[in-house]
């Protein structure tokens, strides 16, 4: 059993880099080619480096602790809450607060007062108070539990963190490391690999890529909390062989079947699809 296929990940446009002359230079080696001024991304790379982060998240959670998925663009925020839920992981897909994991017990007293807020609500406590003092109540707790909401059973720091778009998540990035939290993140050709301990040579746009790649480190903490059998060895090279010649299709014959979710020419910038201009 293969983790990721070559037909997945083409059929998904995780191979759709930025357009050139947007590109980060020390992405250079996990470029395959370009095509039409869009950098093409290497996916025997992708995959190798895919299956090393795999492994990471398993062991992580393996061992009994948590993982933390951040991502706060629009296109992902629905992806990081359904896919780390479902893992039973912690979130961010709205904003991240300075200090959620270098002042964490700060944090820990705000995410307190959101769950005796909450439960005031449920028991109806609200509707004893006088009208403005309830609305102000309200709001705070509305503002707690869109910023926290997906914190809320963080009783300690996270094992790992998984990061979509390293651009935009930047800051999480950095507390991440000066707490020496290892981080686990998809890579676009616009972005600095060397902050990322695993990195995932990818699209970061495209919703069909972040959906595929969210779902399988999901999939990596569910695994690792169950203690499933060893990942299979032999998918990595099952995969990769046949990696250039699916790619060099893509190059001579056209868009791949992801290309309504790609990165051409045509689609405009923050559309939610991936395109850029």
């Amino acid at each position: 059993m293969e983790l990721l296929t070559i037909k997945e990940l083409l059929e998904t446009g995780v191979h759709f880099g930025h357009r050139v002359r947007k590109w980060n230079p020390k992405m250079k080696e996990y470029i395959f080619t370009q095509r039409k001024g869009i950098h093409i991304i290497d996916l025997e790379k992708t995959i190798r480096l895919f299956e090393e982060a795999y492994l990471q998240m398993r062991s992580v959670a393996s061992k009994g602790k948590n993982a933390i998925f951040v991502g706060t663009k629009r296109q992902v925020q629905e992806t990081i809450a359904q896919e780390a839920q479902r893992c039973g992981a912690l979130f961010v897909n709205q904003r991240w607060l300075g200090g959620t994991l270098t002042n964490f017990p700060t944090i820990h007293k705000r995410i307190q007062r959101m769950k005796q807020l909450q439960e005031m609500a449920e028991q109806g406590g609200f509707s004893l108070l006088p009208n403005k003092e309830a609305i102000n109540l309200k709001r705070e707790l509305s503002k707690l539990q869109r910023n926290l909401g997906g914190l809320s059973e963080m009783r300690e720091l996270p094992g790992v963190m998984f990061v979509m778009d390293t651009i935009v998540e930047v800051n999480a990035i950095h507390e991440a490391r000066l707490m020496k939290i290892p981080v686990v993140a998809l890579v676009d050709t616009n972005s600095d690999p060397e902050p990322i301990d695993f990195p995932i040579p990818g699209n970061d746009d495209a919703i069909k890529a972040t959906k595929l790649i969210a779902a399988r480190m999901a999939d990596a903490i569910i695994e690792g909390r169950e203690g499933a059998s060893a990942m299979p060895t032999a998918g990595a090279g099952a995969a990769t062989t046949s990696a250039e010649p699916e790619l060099e299709s893509v190059m001579s014959n056209g868009d791949s079947p992801a290309s309504e979710q790609g990165r051409g020419p045509q689609k405009p910038k923050g559309d939610g699809s991936g395109g850029r201009n």
